[in-house]
């Protein structure tokens, strides 16, 4: 039989174009031998070189070729029928397919072997059959099939073979492949699943996680909820998978399967058996990347902490977590995201440990907590403050359940109650409760318990509160009550002069007059401006040093108001004192960062114009009218606003009431600001190291150069004060806090916006110019993502000042 075929096959490529008559003894040829399954290498050769020539025919030519050879398509073993039909319209080598009723039928029987005949191609792949060189080329046909096609036909295929409808395809076809893989293995058969592990991996590299694993991991996850068969099927599947496809294969996995359990099940040991797979899992996924979501990180963790032979894994990912929180250089180098990505990391780890896990390594975790909640305190940013204390506590209160805890002061907002709400794990899924007969009849006379219940309670009650009326009816009888309705709070007169407000502060010890002085002190000082110069030093030492006596309301505000009420009034004695004062010895960190918002708000109000009295509203004269009909004003409406849009105007005077101006008064004590804070800030004290320790307060000192340098617009000495502030940000550049940079950021940008354009170019073009190598390293390079975006900012604003240069330059 396979000489009648060989022979048959032989005479169909023997002439130019095989006729009808040639086909046809080719299928009966086929038909007697028993099908294409009964071929031999060298048939399957002749056969697919037939199928070659009439694939090649039909796309060449612009009518179909004569004969039956779509049957000859429909017969041959789909793996050659697969290769032959794409060789012809997807070649990206050859010559485009010419548009014609050949080409169409060449795309309707592709289409119509993808919808049928798809899992029969993965089949005989799996089952061994064709040489390895067709087994490559169908793999890359399969995976690449979109593709291929939109090369060779430009786009003029059907709307089946884009990528959302074909890749859903093909998962349902590999998973009636597995199906026959589990009845081969179920009959003893041996059957390999390695050109699906291919086929898989070589999808999800490509991109098309989502459109294929969408369909398979819930196929997948159903058939291996009770079957060990189709679990150890699965298993091999993904352990099959190339190492260079792995991480996209397991991540798609872990993205959709819709809980730890489903995971574990379709996953099996892989992390213990692939040691790429398992570097994948603790190290990548875990530490390199922070982009993926909370449910993901559960999944992760979670699969991790379903076996005994996984939980060794779980627990050395703890540590390795633990090391990189409580890392300085990790607290200080690593974006927000990333910080907030591992310490929620940490918590779930901790929520899967079991008392015998946590009590091993008790010690391990208070000697990380210790150090990564000094580290996290000690930043400049606040969320990451505070995730350092969240991280604590809960690691507090994991190894001490029977004594004290760690507990912080935070805002309880809905980040922080998600993050603690890791600690506590969730049940990933809820098995639905089986009727009973007993139960309900338990249910329904529940309701009559619990009334009779009610009632005695209420009973209960109602002797319970006859009782203490009695009592109290007893002893409170003879008592009559005094009428205070009358009474009034005894107010104390607050000073009236600036002297009497400083004996008062310093050394009354009337409480309430003293907190009458500090609630009237703005406003004094603000009334009387010329008996506050005369003392404006020694009213502004005395309110630096202010402390609470008392509980009064807002009383950080009262004192910054006041401060900067005398601020305003005698700038310049004020202002030199405070700024010498930043710099001296024996004083607190909150003091200094007192100073430099006094300074700031003091600085915007003396920029912004004075209003002198109230300005009055012109208003114009009406008369008035009885109440009108709602008609009438209809009515009225139309007629103003056909007159409004008919009506040309060439200018129109002010319609509202010009905003005040005046000089602005910072514009001659801006030195006196901006000027003494740049002189020490290198040089250490025993109790203050900005450039060390005390951080925090070079961020805020940086802030606020930045501030007074945009409030410093239009002055004198603007250009003066951008080229020593451009000194200060080149040494300060490299910086390891993220908040000192942003602040040095934000002072490039007032100095651009501050300086004139002209200053700029004539004074300072070498410092510009190194200036936008550095921007361009930040945006490229930096970790934290505010200082990325601050200095494309900075880049645009050079760009935009070099236009604006062009523009004005005469050519």
């Amino acid at each position: 039989m396979a000489t009648a075929v060989e022979s048959a096959l032989r005479e169909a490529l023997a002439g130019p174009a095989p006729g009808a008559a040639a086909l046809g003894a080719v299928r009966d040829a086929l038909a007697a031998a028993g099908g294409a399954a009964a071929l031999g290498p060298r048939e399957r050769e002749r056969l697919g070189a037939l199928l070659r020539s009439l694939a090649a025919a039909a796309a060449a030519g612009p009518e179909e070729p004569a004969g039956p050879w779509r049957s000859c398509f429909g017969e041959a073993p789909p793996g050659l029928a697969l290769s032959a039909l794409l060789g012809a319209l997807g070649e990206p080598r050859g010559a485009a397919p010419r548009p014609g009723a050949g080409l169409r039928a060449l795309l309707e029987e592709l289409e119509r072997l993808v919808r049928g005949r798809l899992p029969a191609v993965l089949c005989e792949l799996c089952q061994q059959r064709g040489a390895a060189e067709l087994r490559t080329d169908l793999l890359g046909a399969v995976v690449a099939l979109p593709e291929r096609l939109s090369n060779g036909l430009q786009g003029r295929h059907p709307a089946i073979f884009f990528p959302q409808n074909y890749f859903p395809l093909l998962a349902a076809a590999i998973v009636e492949a597995l199906h026959e893989v589990a009845a081969s293995l179920r009959g003893g058969s041996d059957c390999s699943v390695s050109f699906l592990s291919h086929v898989l991996g070589k999808v999800c590299v490509r991109g098309r996680q989502k459109e294929i694993l969408s369909v398979l991991v819930p196929r997948l996850a159903d058939l291996t909820k009770s079957d060990c068969i189709w679990q150890r099927i699965c298993w091999r599947l993904v352990e099959c998978v190339p190492d260079r496809c792995m991480e996209a294969v397991v991540l798609g996995f872990v993205q959709r399967a819709p809980g730890a359990d489903v995971l574990s099940r379709l996953l099996g040991n892989l992390v213990v058996k692939n040691k790429h797979a398992q570097f994948v899992v603790t190290q990548k996924f875990l530490l390199l990347q922070y982009g993926y979501t909370t449910a993901v990180l559960q999944n992760l963790l979670g699969y991790l902490s379903l076996d005994s032979l996984r939980r060794a894994l779980l627990i050395k990912v703890l540590q390795e977590l633990l090391e990189m929180w409580s890392s300085s250089s990790a607290v200080k180098h690593s974006p927000p995201e990333q910080q907030e990505y591992i310490s929620k990391a940490i918590l779930i780890c901790l929520s899967h440990l079991k008392d015998s896990e946590i009590e091993s390594c008790r010690q391990e975790l208070l000697t990380s907590m210790m150090e990564g909640v000094k580290y996290h305190l000690d930043s400049s940013l606040p969320q990451i403050r505070r995730l350092g204390m969240i991280v604590a506590e809960s690691i507090s209160s994991k190894i001490n359940t029977d004594g004290p805890v760690l507990k912080f002061q935070y805002e309880e907002d809905d980040e922080a109650r998600e993050l603690k709400s890791l600690l506590v794990q969730a049940p990933s899924f809820c098995v639905p409760s089986v009727p009973d007969d007993r139960k309900e009849k338990a249910d329904a006379a529940l309701p009559s318990a619990s009334e009779s219940n009610g009632k005695s309670h209420t009973a209960a009650a109602h002797v319970v509160s006859d009782e203490e009326s009695d009592t109290e009816l007893d002893s409170d009888d003879d008592l009559t009550p005094y009428d205070m309705s009358e009474d009034k709070e005894l107010k104390t007169k607050a000073p009236v002069y600036i002297r009497d407000c400083i004996e008062v502060l310093t050394g009354s010890e009337d409480v309430d007059k003293w907190e009458a002085t500090v609630k009237a002190l703005e406003s004094l000082v603000r009334k009387n401006p010329a008996a506050t110069r005369e003392v404006s030093v020694e009213l502004a030492k005395i309110l630096l040093h202010l402390e609470e006596k008392t509980c009064i309301e807002g009383f950080a505000e009262l004192r910054q108001r006041a401060q900067v009420a005398v601020l305003t009034v005698d700038p310049i004695p004020v202002a030199q004192y405070l700024t010498s004062q930043f710099y001296s010895l024996n004083y607190s960190l909150r003091q200094r960062m007192d100073i430099l918002d006094v300074l700031v708000l003091a600085a915007r109000e003396l920029s912004c114009p004075k209003v002198h009295g109230k300005t009055k509203h012109v208003e114009k004269p009406c008369v008035q009218l009885l109440p009108a009909s709602d008609s009438s004003k209809d009515w009225r409406r139309i007629v103003d606003e056909r007159i409004k849009s008919k009506t040309r105007r060439f200018a129109k005077g002010p319609s509202q009431v010009q905003v005040a101006s005046g000089p602005n008064e910072f514009s001659s004590v801006a030195g006196h600001f901006f000027f003494p804070l740049l002189q020490n800030f290198d040089r250490p004290l025993s109790t203050f190291d900005l450039l060390g320790e005390d951080h925090f307060v070079l961020g805020r000192l940086v802030h606020t150069l930045a501030v007074l340098m945009y409030l410093a617009v239009n002055t004198m000495a603007v250009t003066a004060m951008g080229k020593a502030l451009m000194e200060f940000v080149w040494a300060l550049r490299f910086h390891t806090d993220s908040y000192v940079r942003q602040g040095l950021l934000s002072c490039i940008s007032s100095m651009l916006l501050s300086v004139p354009a002209e200053h700029l170019l004539t004074n300072m073009t070498e410092e510009l110019l190194e200036t936008q190598s550095w921007l361009g390293d930040v945006v490229e390079k930096d970790p934290d993502g505010d200082c990325r975006r601050l200095a494309l900012q900075n880049l645009l604003l050079m760009e935009n000042l070099k236009k604006k240069l062009n523009k004005t330059v005469p050519s």
